[in-house]
């Protein structure tokens, strides 16, 4: 019997994918946005990221060390999050950043919390805003034109990513002129393919929407998550004062790779359906508010940091009814 039954605290959730199984499978689907960043910024961004993945790794198996714990840097999270946390850098950063990035996200947003499954935050957003905070103007001057191509996707305009220049559109020029080409079809194409300037993981929004939609095709990562964070965050761009055109707010910045690839992490969101869409929906509400009204030009890392912190309420919130329970209305004493 004792082979049979396994005893364990719910939700009680099961898959065909293997943990390492998965991360595998996610890892490869960034990889042709992190094959076209280094075509666009030149191999920099593979230095930047060998050397996130690297201290990601050698932090887990130091910590798991430390801590009497099996080593397990075989199962691809830690890789994962280091990579991750690279697609969230500018690819001019000293190598050292990354690094220090990748430590604190294994060392005190993952290992210190119990591991993999433990962690209340998404690794990988937790270091990007350590750094935020300790070093930001690395964070927010280390940018590289991209091959044929301007910061901003606009000719003739060269200082500023793309929503940096929508945030302070009159420090760069006339910024009725300034918004109204961020808003062309010209511009738009060249944020969705990548021909901008950003983070190394903000450059192609079709690459990033190609392999997430592998993911939800394989049902890797839930639709839900993803649905309702775009859908609402597009809605309150076509409802709400934004300067700039509803294509131009989804394509620009780290909103796909947000949405597709940290908002869905299995640890940090919630379990239950109806909670996806919540959790979804409330960070595309808060990305879009930041983005408006916020002092950052970009508000996706702090929206899912924020909504993973409520992700316990959230589960407790829409805990489904347990199978064979009666209604409270139905129960007599």
């Amino acid at each position: 019997m004792k082979e049979i039954l396994v005893v364990s605290a719910s939700p009680h959730i099961t898959s065909k994918h293997k943990t390492s199984t998965a991360m595998r499978v996610v890892i490869a689907a960034l990889l042709p946005a992190l094959a076209y960043a280094t075509y666009l910024f030149g191999l920099r961004v593979l230095f930047v990221t060998l050397v996130s993945v690297a201290a990601a790794v050698g932090c887990e198996a130091l910590m798991q060390r430390m801590l009497g714990r099996k080593i397990t840097v075989t199962d691809g999270s830690a890789i994962l999050t280091g990579l991750l946390l690279a697609f969230n850098l500018p690819p001019g950063v000293p190598w050292w950043l990354p690094a220090a990035g990748s430590a604190f996200a294994i060392i005190f947003a993952k290992q210190l919390f119990g591991g993999l499954g433990y962690n209340f935050i998404n690794p990988a957003l937790a270091g990007r805003a350590f750094l935020m905070a300790s070093w930001p103007s690395l964070m927010t001057k280390e940018w590289l034109a991209p091959v044929g191509g301007t910061l901003s996707g606009i000719d003739g305009v060269t200082a500023a990513t793309p929503l940096s220049l929508l945030k302070n559109p009159a420090n760069y020029g006339d910024p009725q002129l300034l918004i109204r080409q961020l808003s062309d079809f010209e511009t738009v194409r060249n944020v969705f393919f990548g021909k901008i300037g950003g983070c190394i993981g903000e450059t192609s929004a079709l690459l990033l929407l190609i392999g997430g939609l592998f993911l939800i095709f394989l049902k890797i990562i839930d639709y839900r998550i993803v649905i309702g964070y775009l859908g609402s965050f597009a809605l309150l761009a076509w409802l709400l004062p934004t300067q700039g055109s509803v294509l131009f707010h989804l394509f620009a910045g780290g909103l796909f790779l947000g949405a597709f690839f940290m908002a869905t992490d299995w640890v940090t969101s919630p379990v239950t359906r109806k909670g996806r869409w919540i959790f979804g929906i409330g960070c595309g509400v808060i990305t879009i508010i930041i983005r408006v009204w916020g002092g950052y030009p970009e508000g996706v890392s702090y929206s899912i940091l924020l909504m993973n912190v409520f992700t316990p309420f959230i589960d407790k919130l829409t805990k489904e009814r347990v199978f064979g329970e009666l209604p409270k209305k139905g129960v007599k004493k």
